[in-house]
């Protein structure tokens, strides 16, 4: 058992991190919700990964092919066996994100920065506006897990038999259908607001403390548990566009252990323009 009763070690500190800068077979990654952080200042070392333009495919709306995924990884330094660690901004949901990411091309030895770059730079920590030249490396990456994605149609299955509890990890606005997406985000909305029939609203926020890091096990299992989300039978996570979702798919698979864990990446862009599928409004 990891600390702070966890399922896995998945989490490093800050301390941890700032000792290890520099070891060989280890490269730290830096996740933004606003990419143009990094440019400002990140970790020593850090590489940058772009949430849309190194992650998603620039013509469908999907993760990319397994050859670019490749080339990705491999242009960035990082081979089959080097240990990844991510961190971000926004209490590292992009970098949750990027870990799930990396987890569906099946990367061995993935851990997210607990705390993400607000903790460490509330430590007075050191960031440099350095870009590192890591020497290519070669990757080759699995077959994509689907075991630890959802889709439309699964979805649409699994409210005619209530076997998967699903989670809408949103705010609570967007839940009960008075906001089309988060402030800011309008123009991103989806034609119809609500949530998904069955889904129990956790805001994936809910699962950290105020400086960023991760709740104790025991109290996320409480958080969850609450509303019904246990590990007794599969879950689905939601939000706008999966990244927020993956955030709470990293507390439910990884720091809790749930067997049976997907993010539903189409999400609320998806369901919410889709022709004829329930959609509920209210808390």
């Amino acid at each position: 058992m990891a600390e702070n009763g966890y399922a896995n070690a998945v989490l490093v500190t800050t301390g941890w991190l700032a000792d290890h800068l520099g070891d060989e077979g280890l490269v730290v990654a830096e996740v933004d919700e606003n990419p143009d952080l990094y440019d400002e200042g990140h970790i020593p070392g850090a590489i940058k990964l772009h949430w849309r333009d190194d992650l998603q495919d620039p013509v469908e709306r999907d993760v990319v092919d397994k050859e670019t995924f490749e080339t990705l990884l491999g242009g960035r330094g990082i081979g089959n066996a080097t240990t990844v660690v991510l961190y971000g901004d926004k209490n590292n949901w992009f970098a949750a994100y990027a870990y799930w990411y990396l987890k569906v091309y099946g990367h061995g030895d993935v851990r997210i920065l607990d705390g993400g770059r607000q903790k460490w730079i509330d430590e007075g920590r050191d960031l440099t506006t350095d870009v590192p030249s890591p020497a290519p490396a070669t990757y080759s990456a699995q077959e994509r897990d689907e075991s630890i994605r959802a889709y439309r149609d699964q979805v649409r299955e699994w409210l005619e038999s209530d076997d998967v509890a699903l989670v809408d990890v949103r705010s609570p606005g967007e839940y009960a259908g008075d906001l089309i997406a988060p402030p800011g985000y309008e123009q991103e909305g989806a034609q119809r607001a609500g949530h998904i029939p069955t889904a129990v609203s956790v805001p994936w926020a809910s699962a950290v403390r105020d400086d960023g890091t991760f709740k104790p096990a025991a109290e996320l299992r409480e958080l969850y548990g609450g509303k019904g989300v246990t590990q007794d039978r599969p879950v689905t996570a939601y939000c706008r566009i999966g990244e927020r979702s993956a955030h709470t798919w990293f507390v439910l698979r990884e720091l809790l252990g749930f067997d049976d864990v997907r993010n539903y990446d189409g999400s609320w862009t998806e369901w919410g323009n889709l022709v004829d599928v329930p959609i509920e409004k209210g808390s």
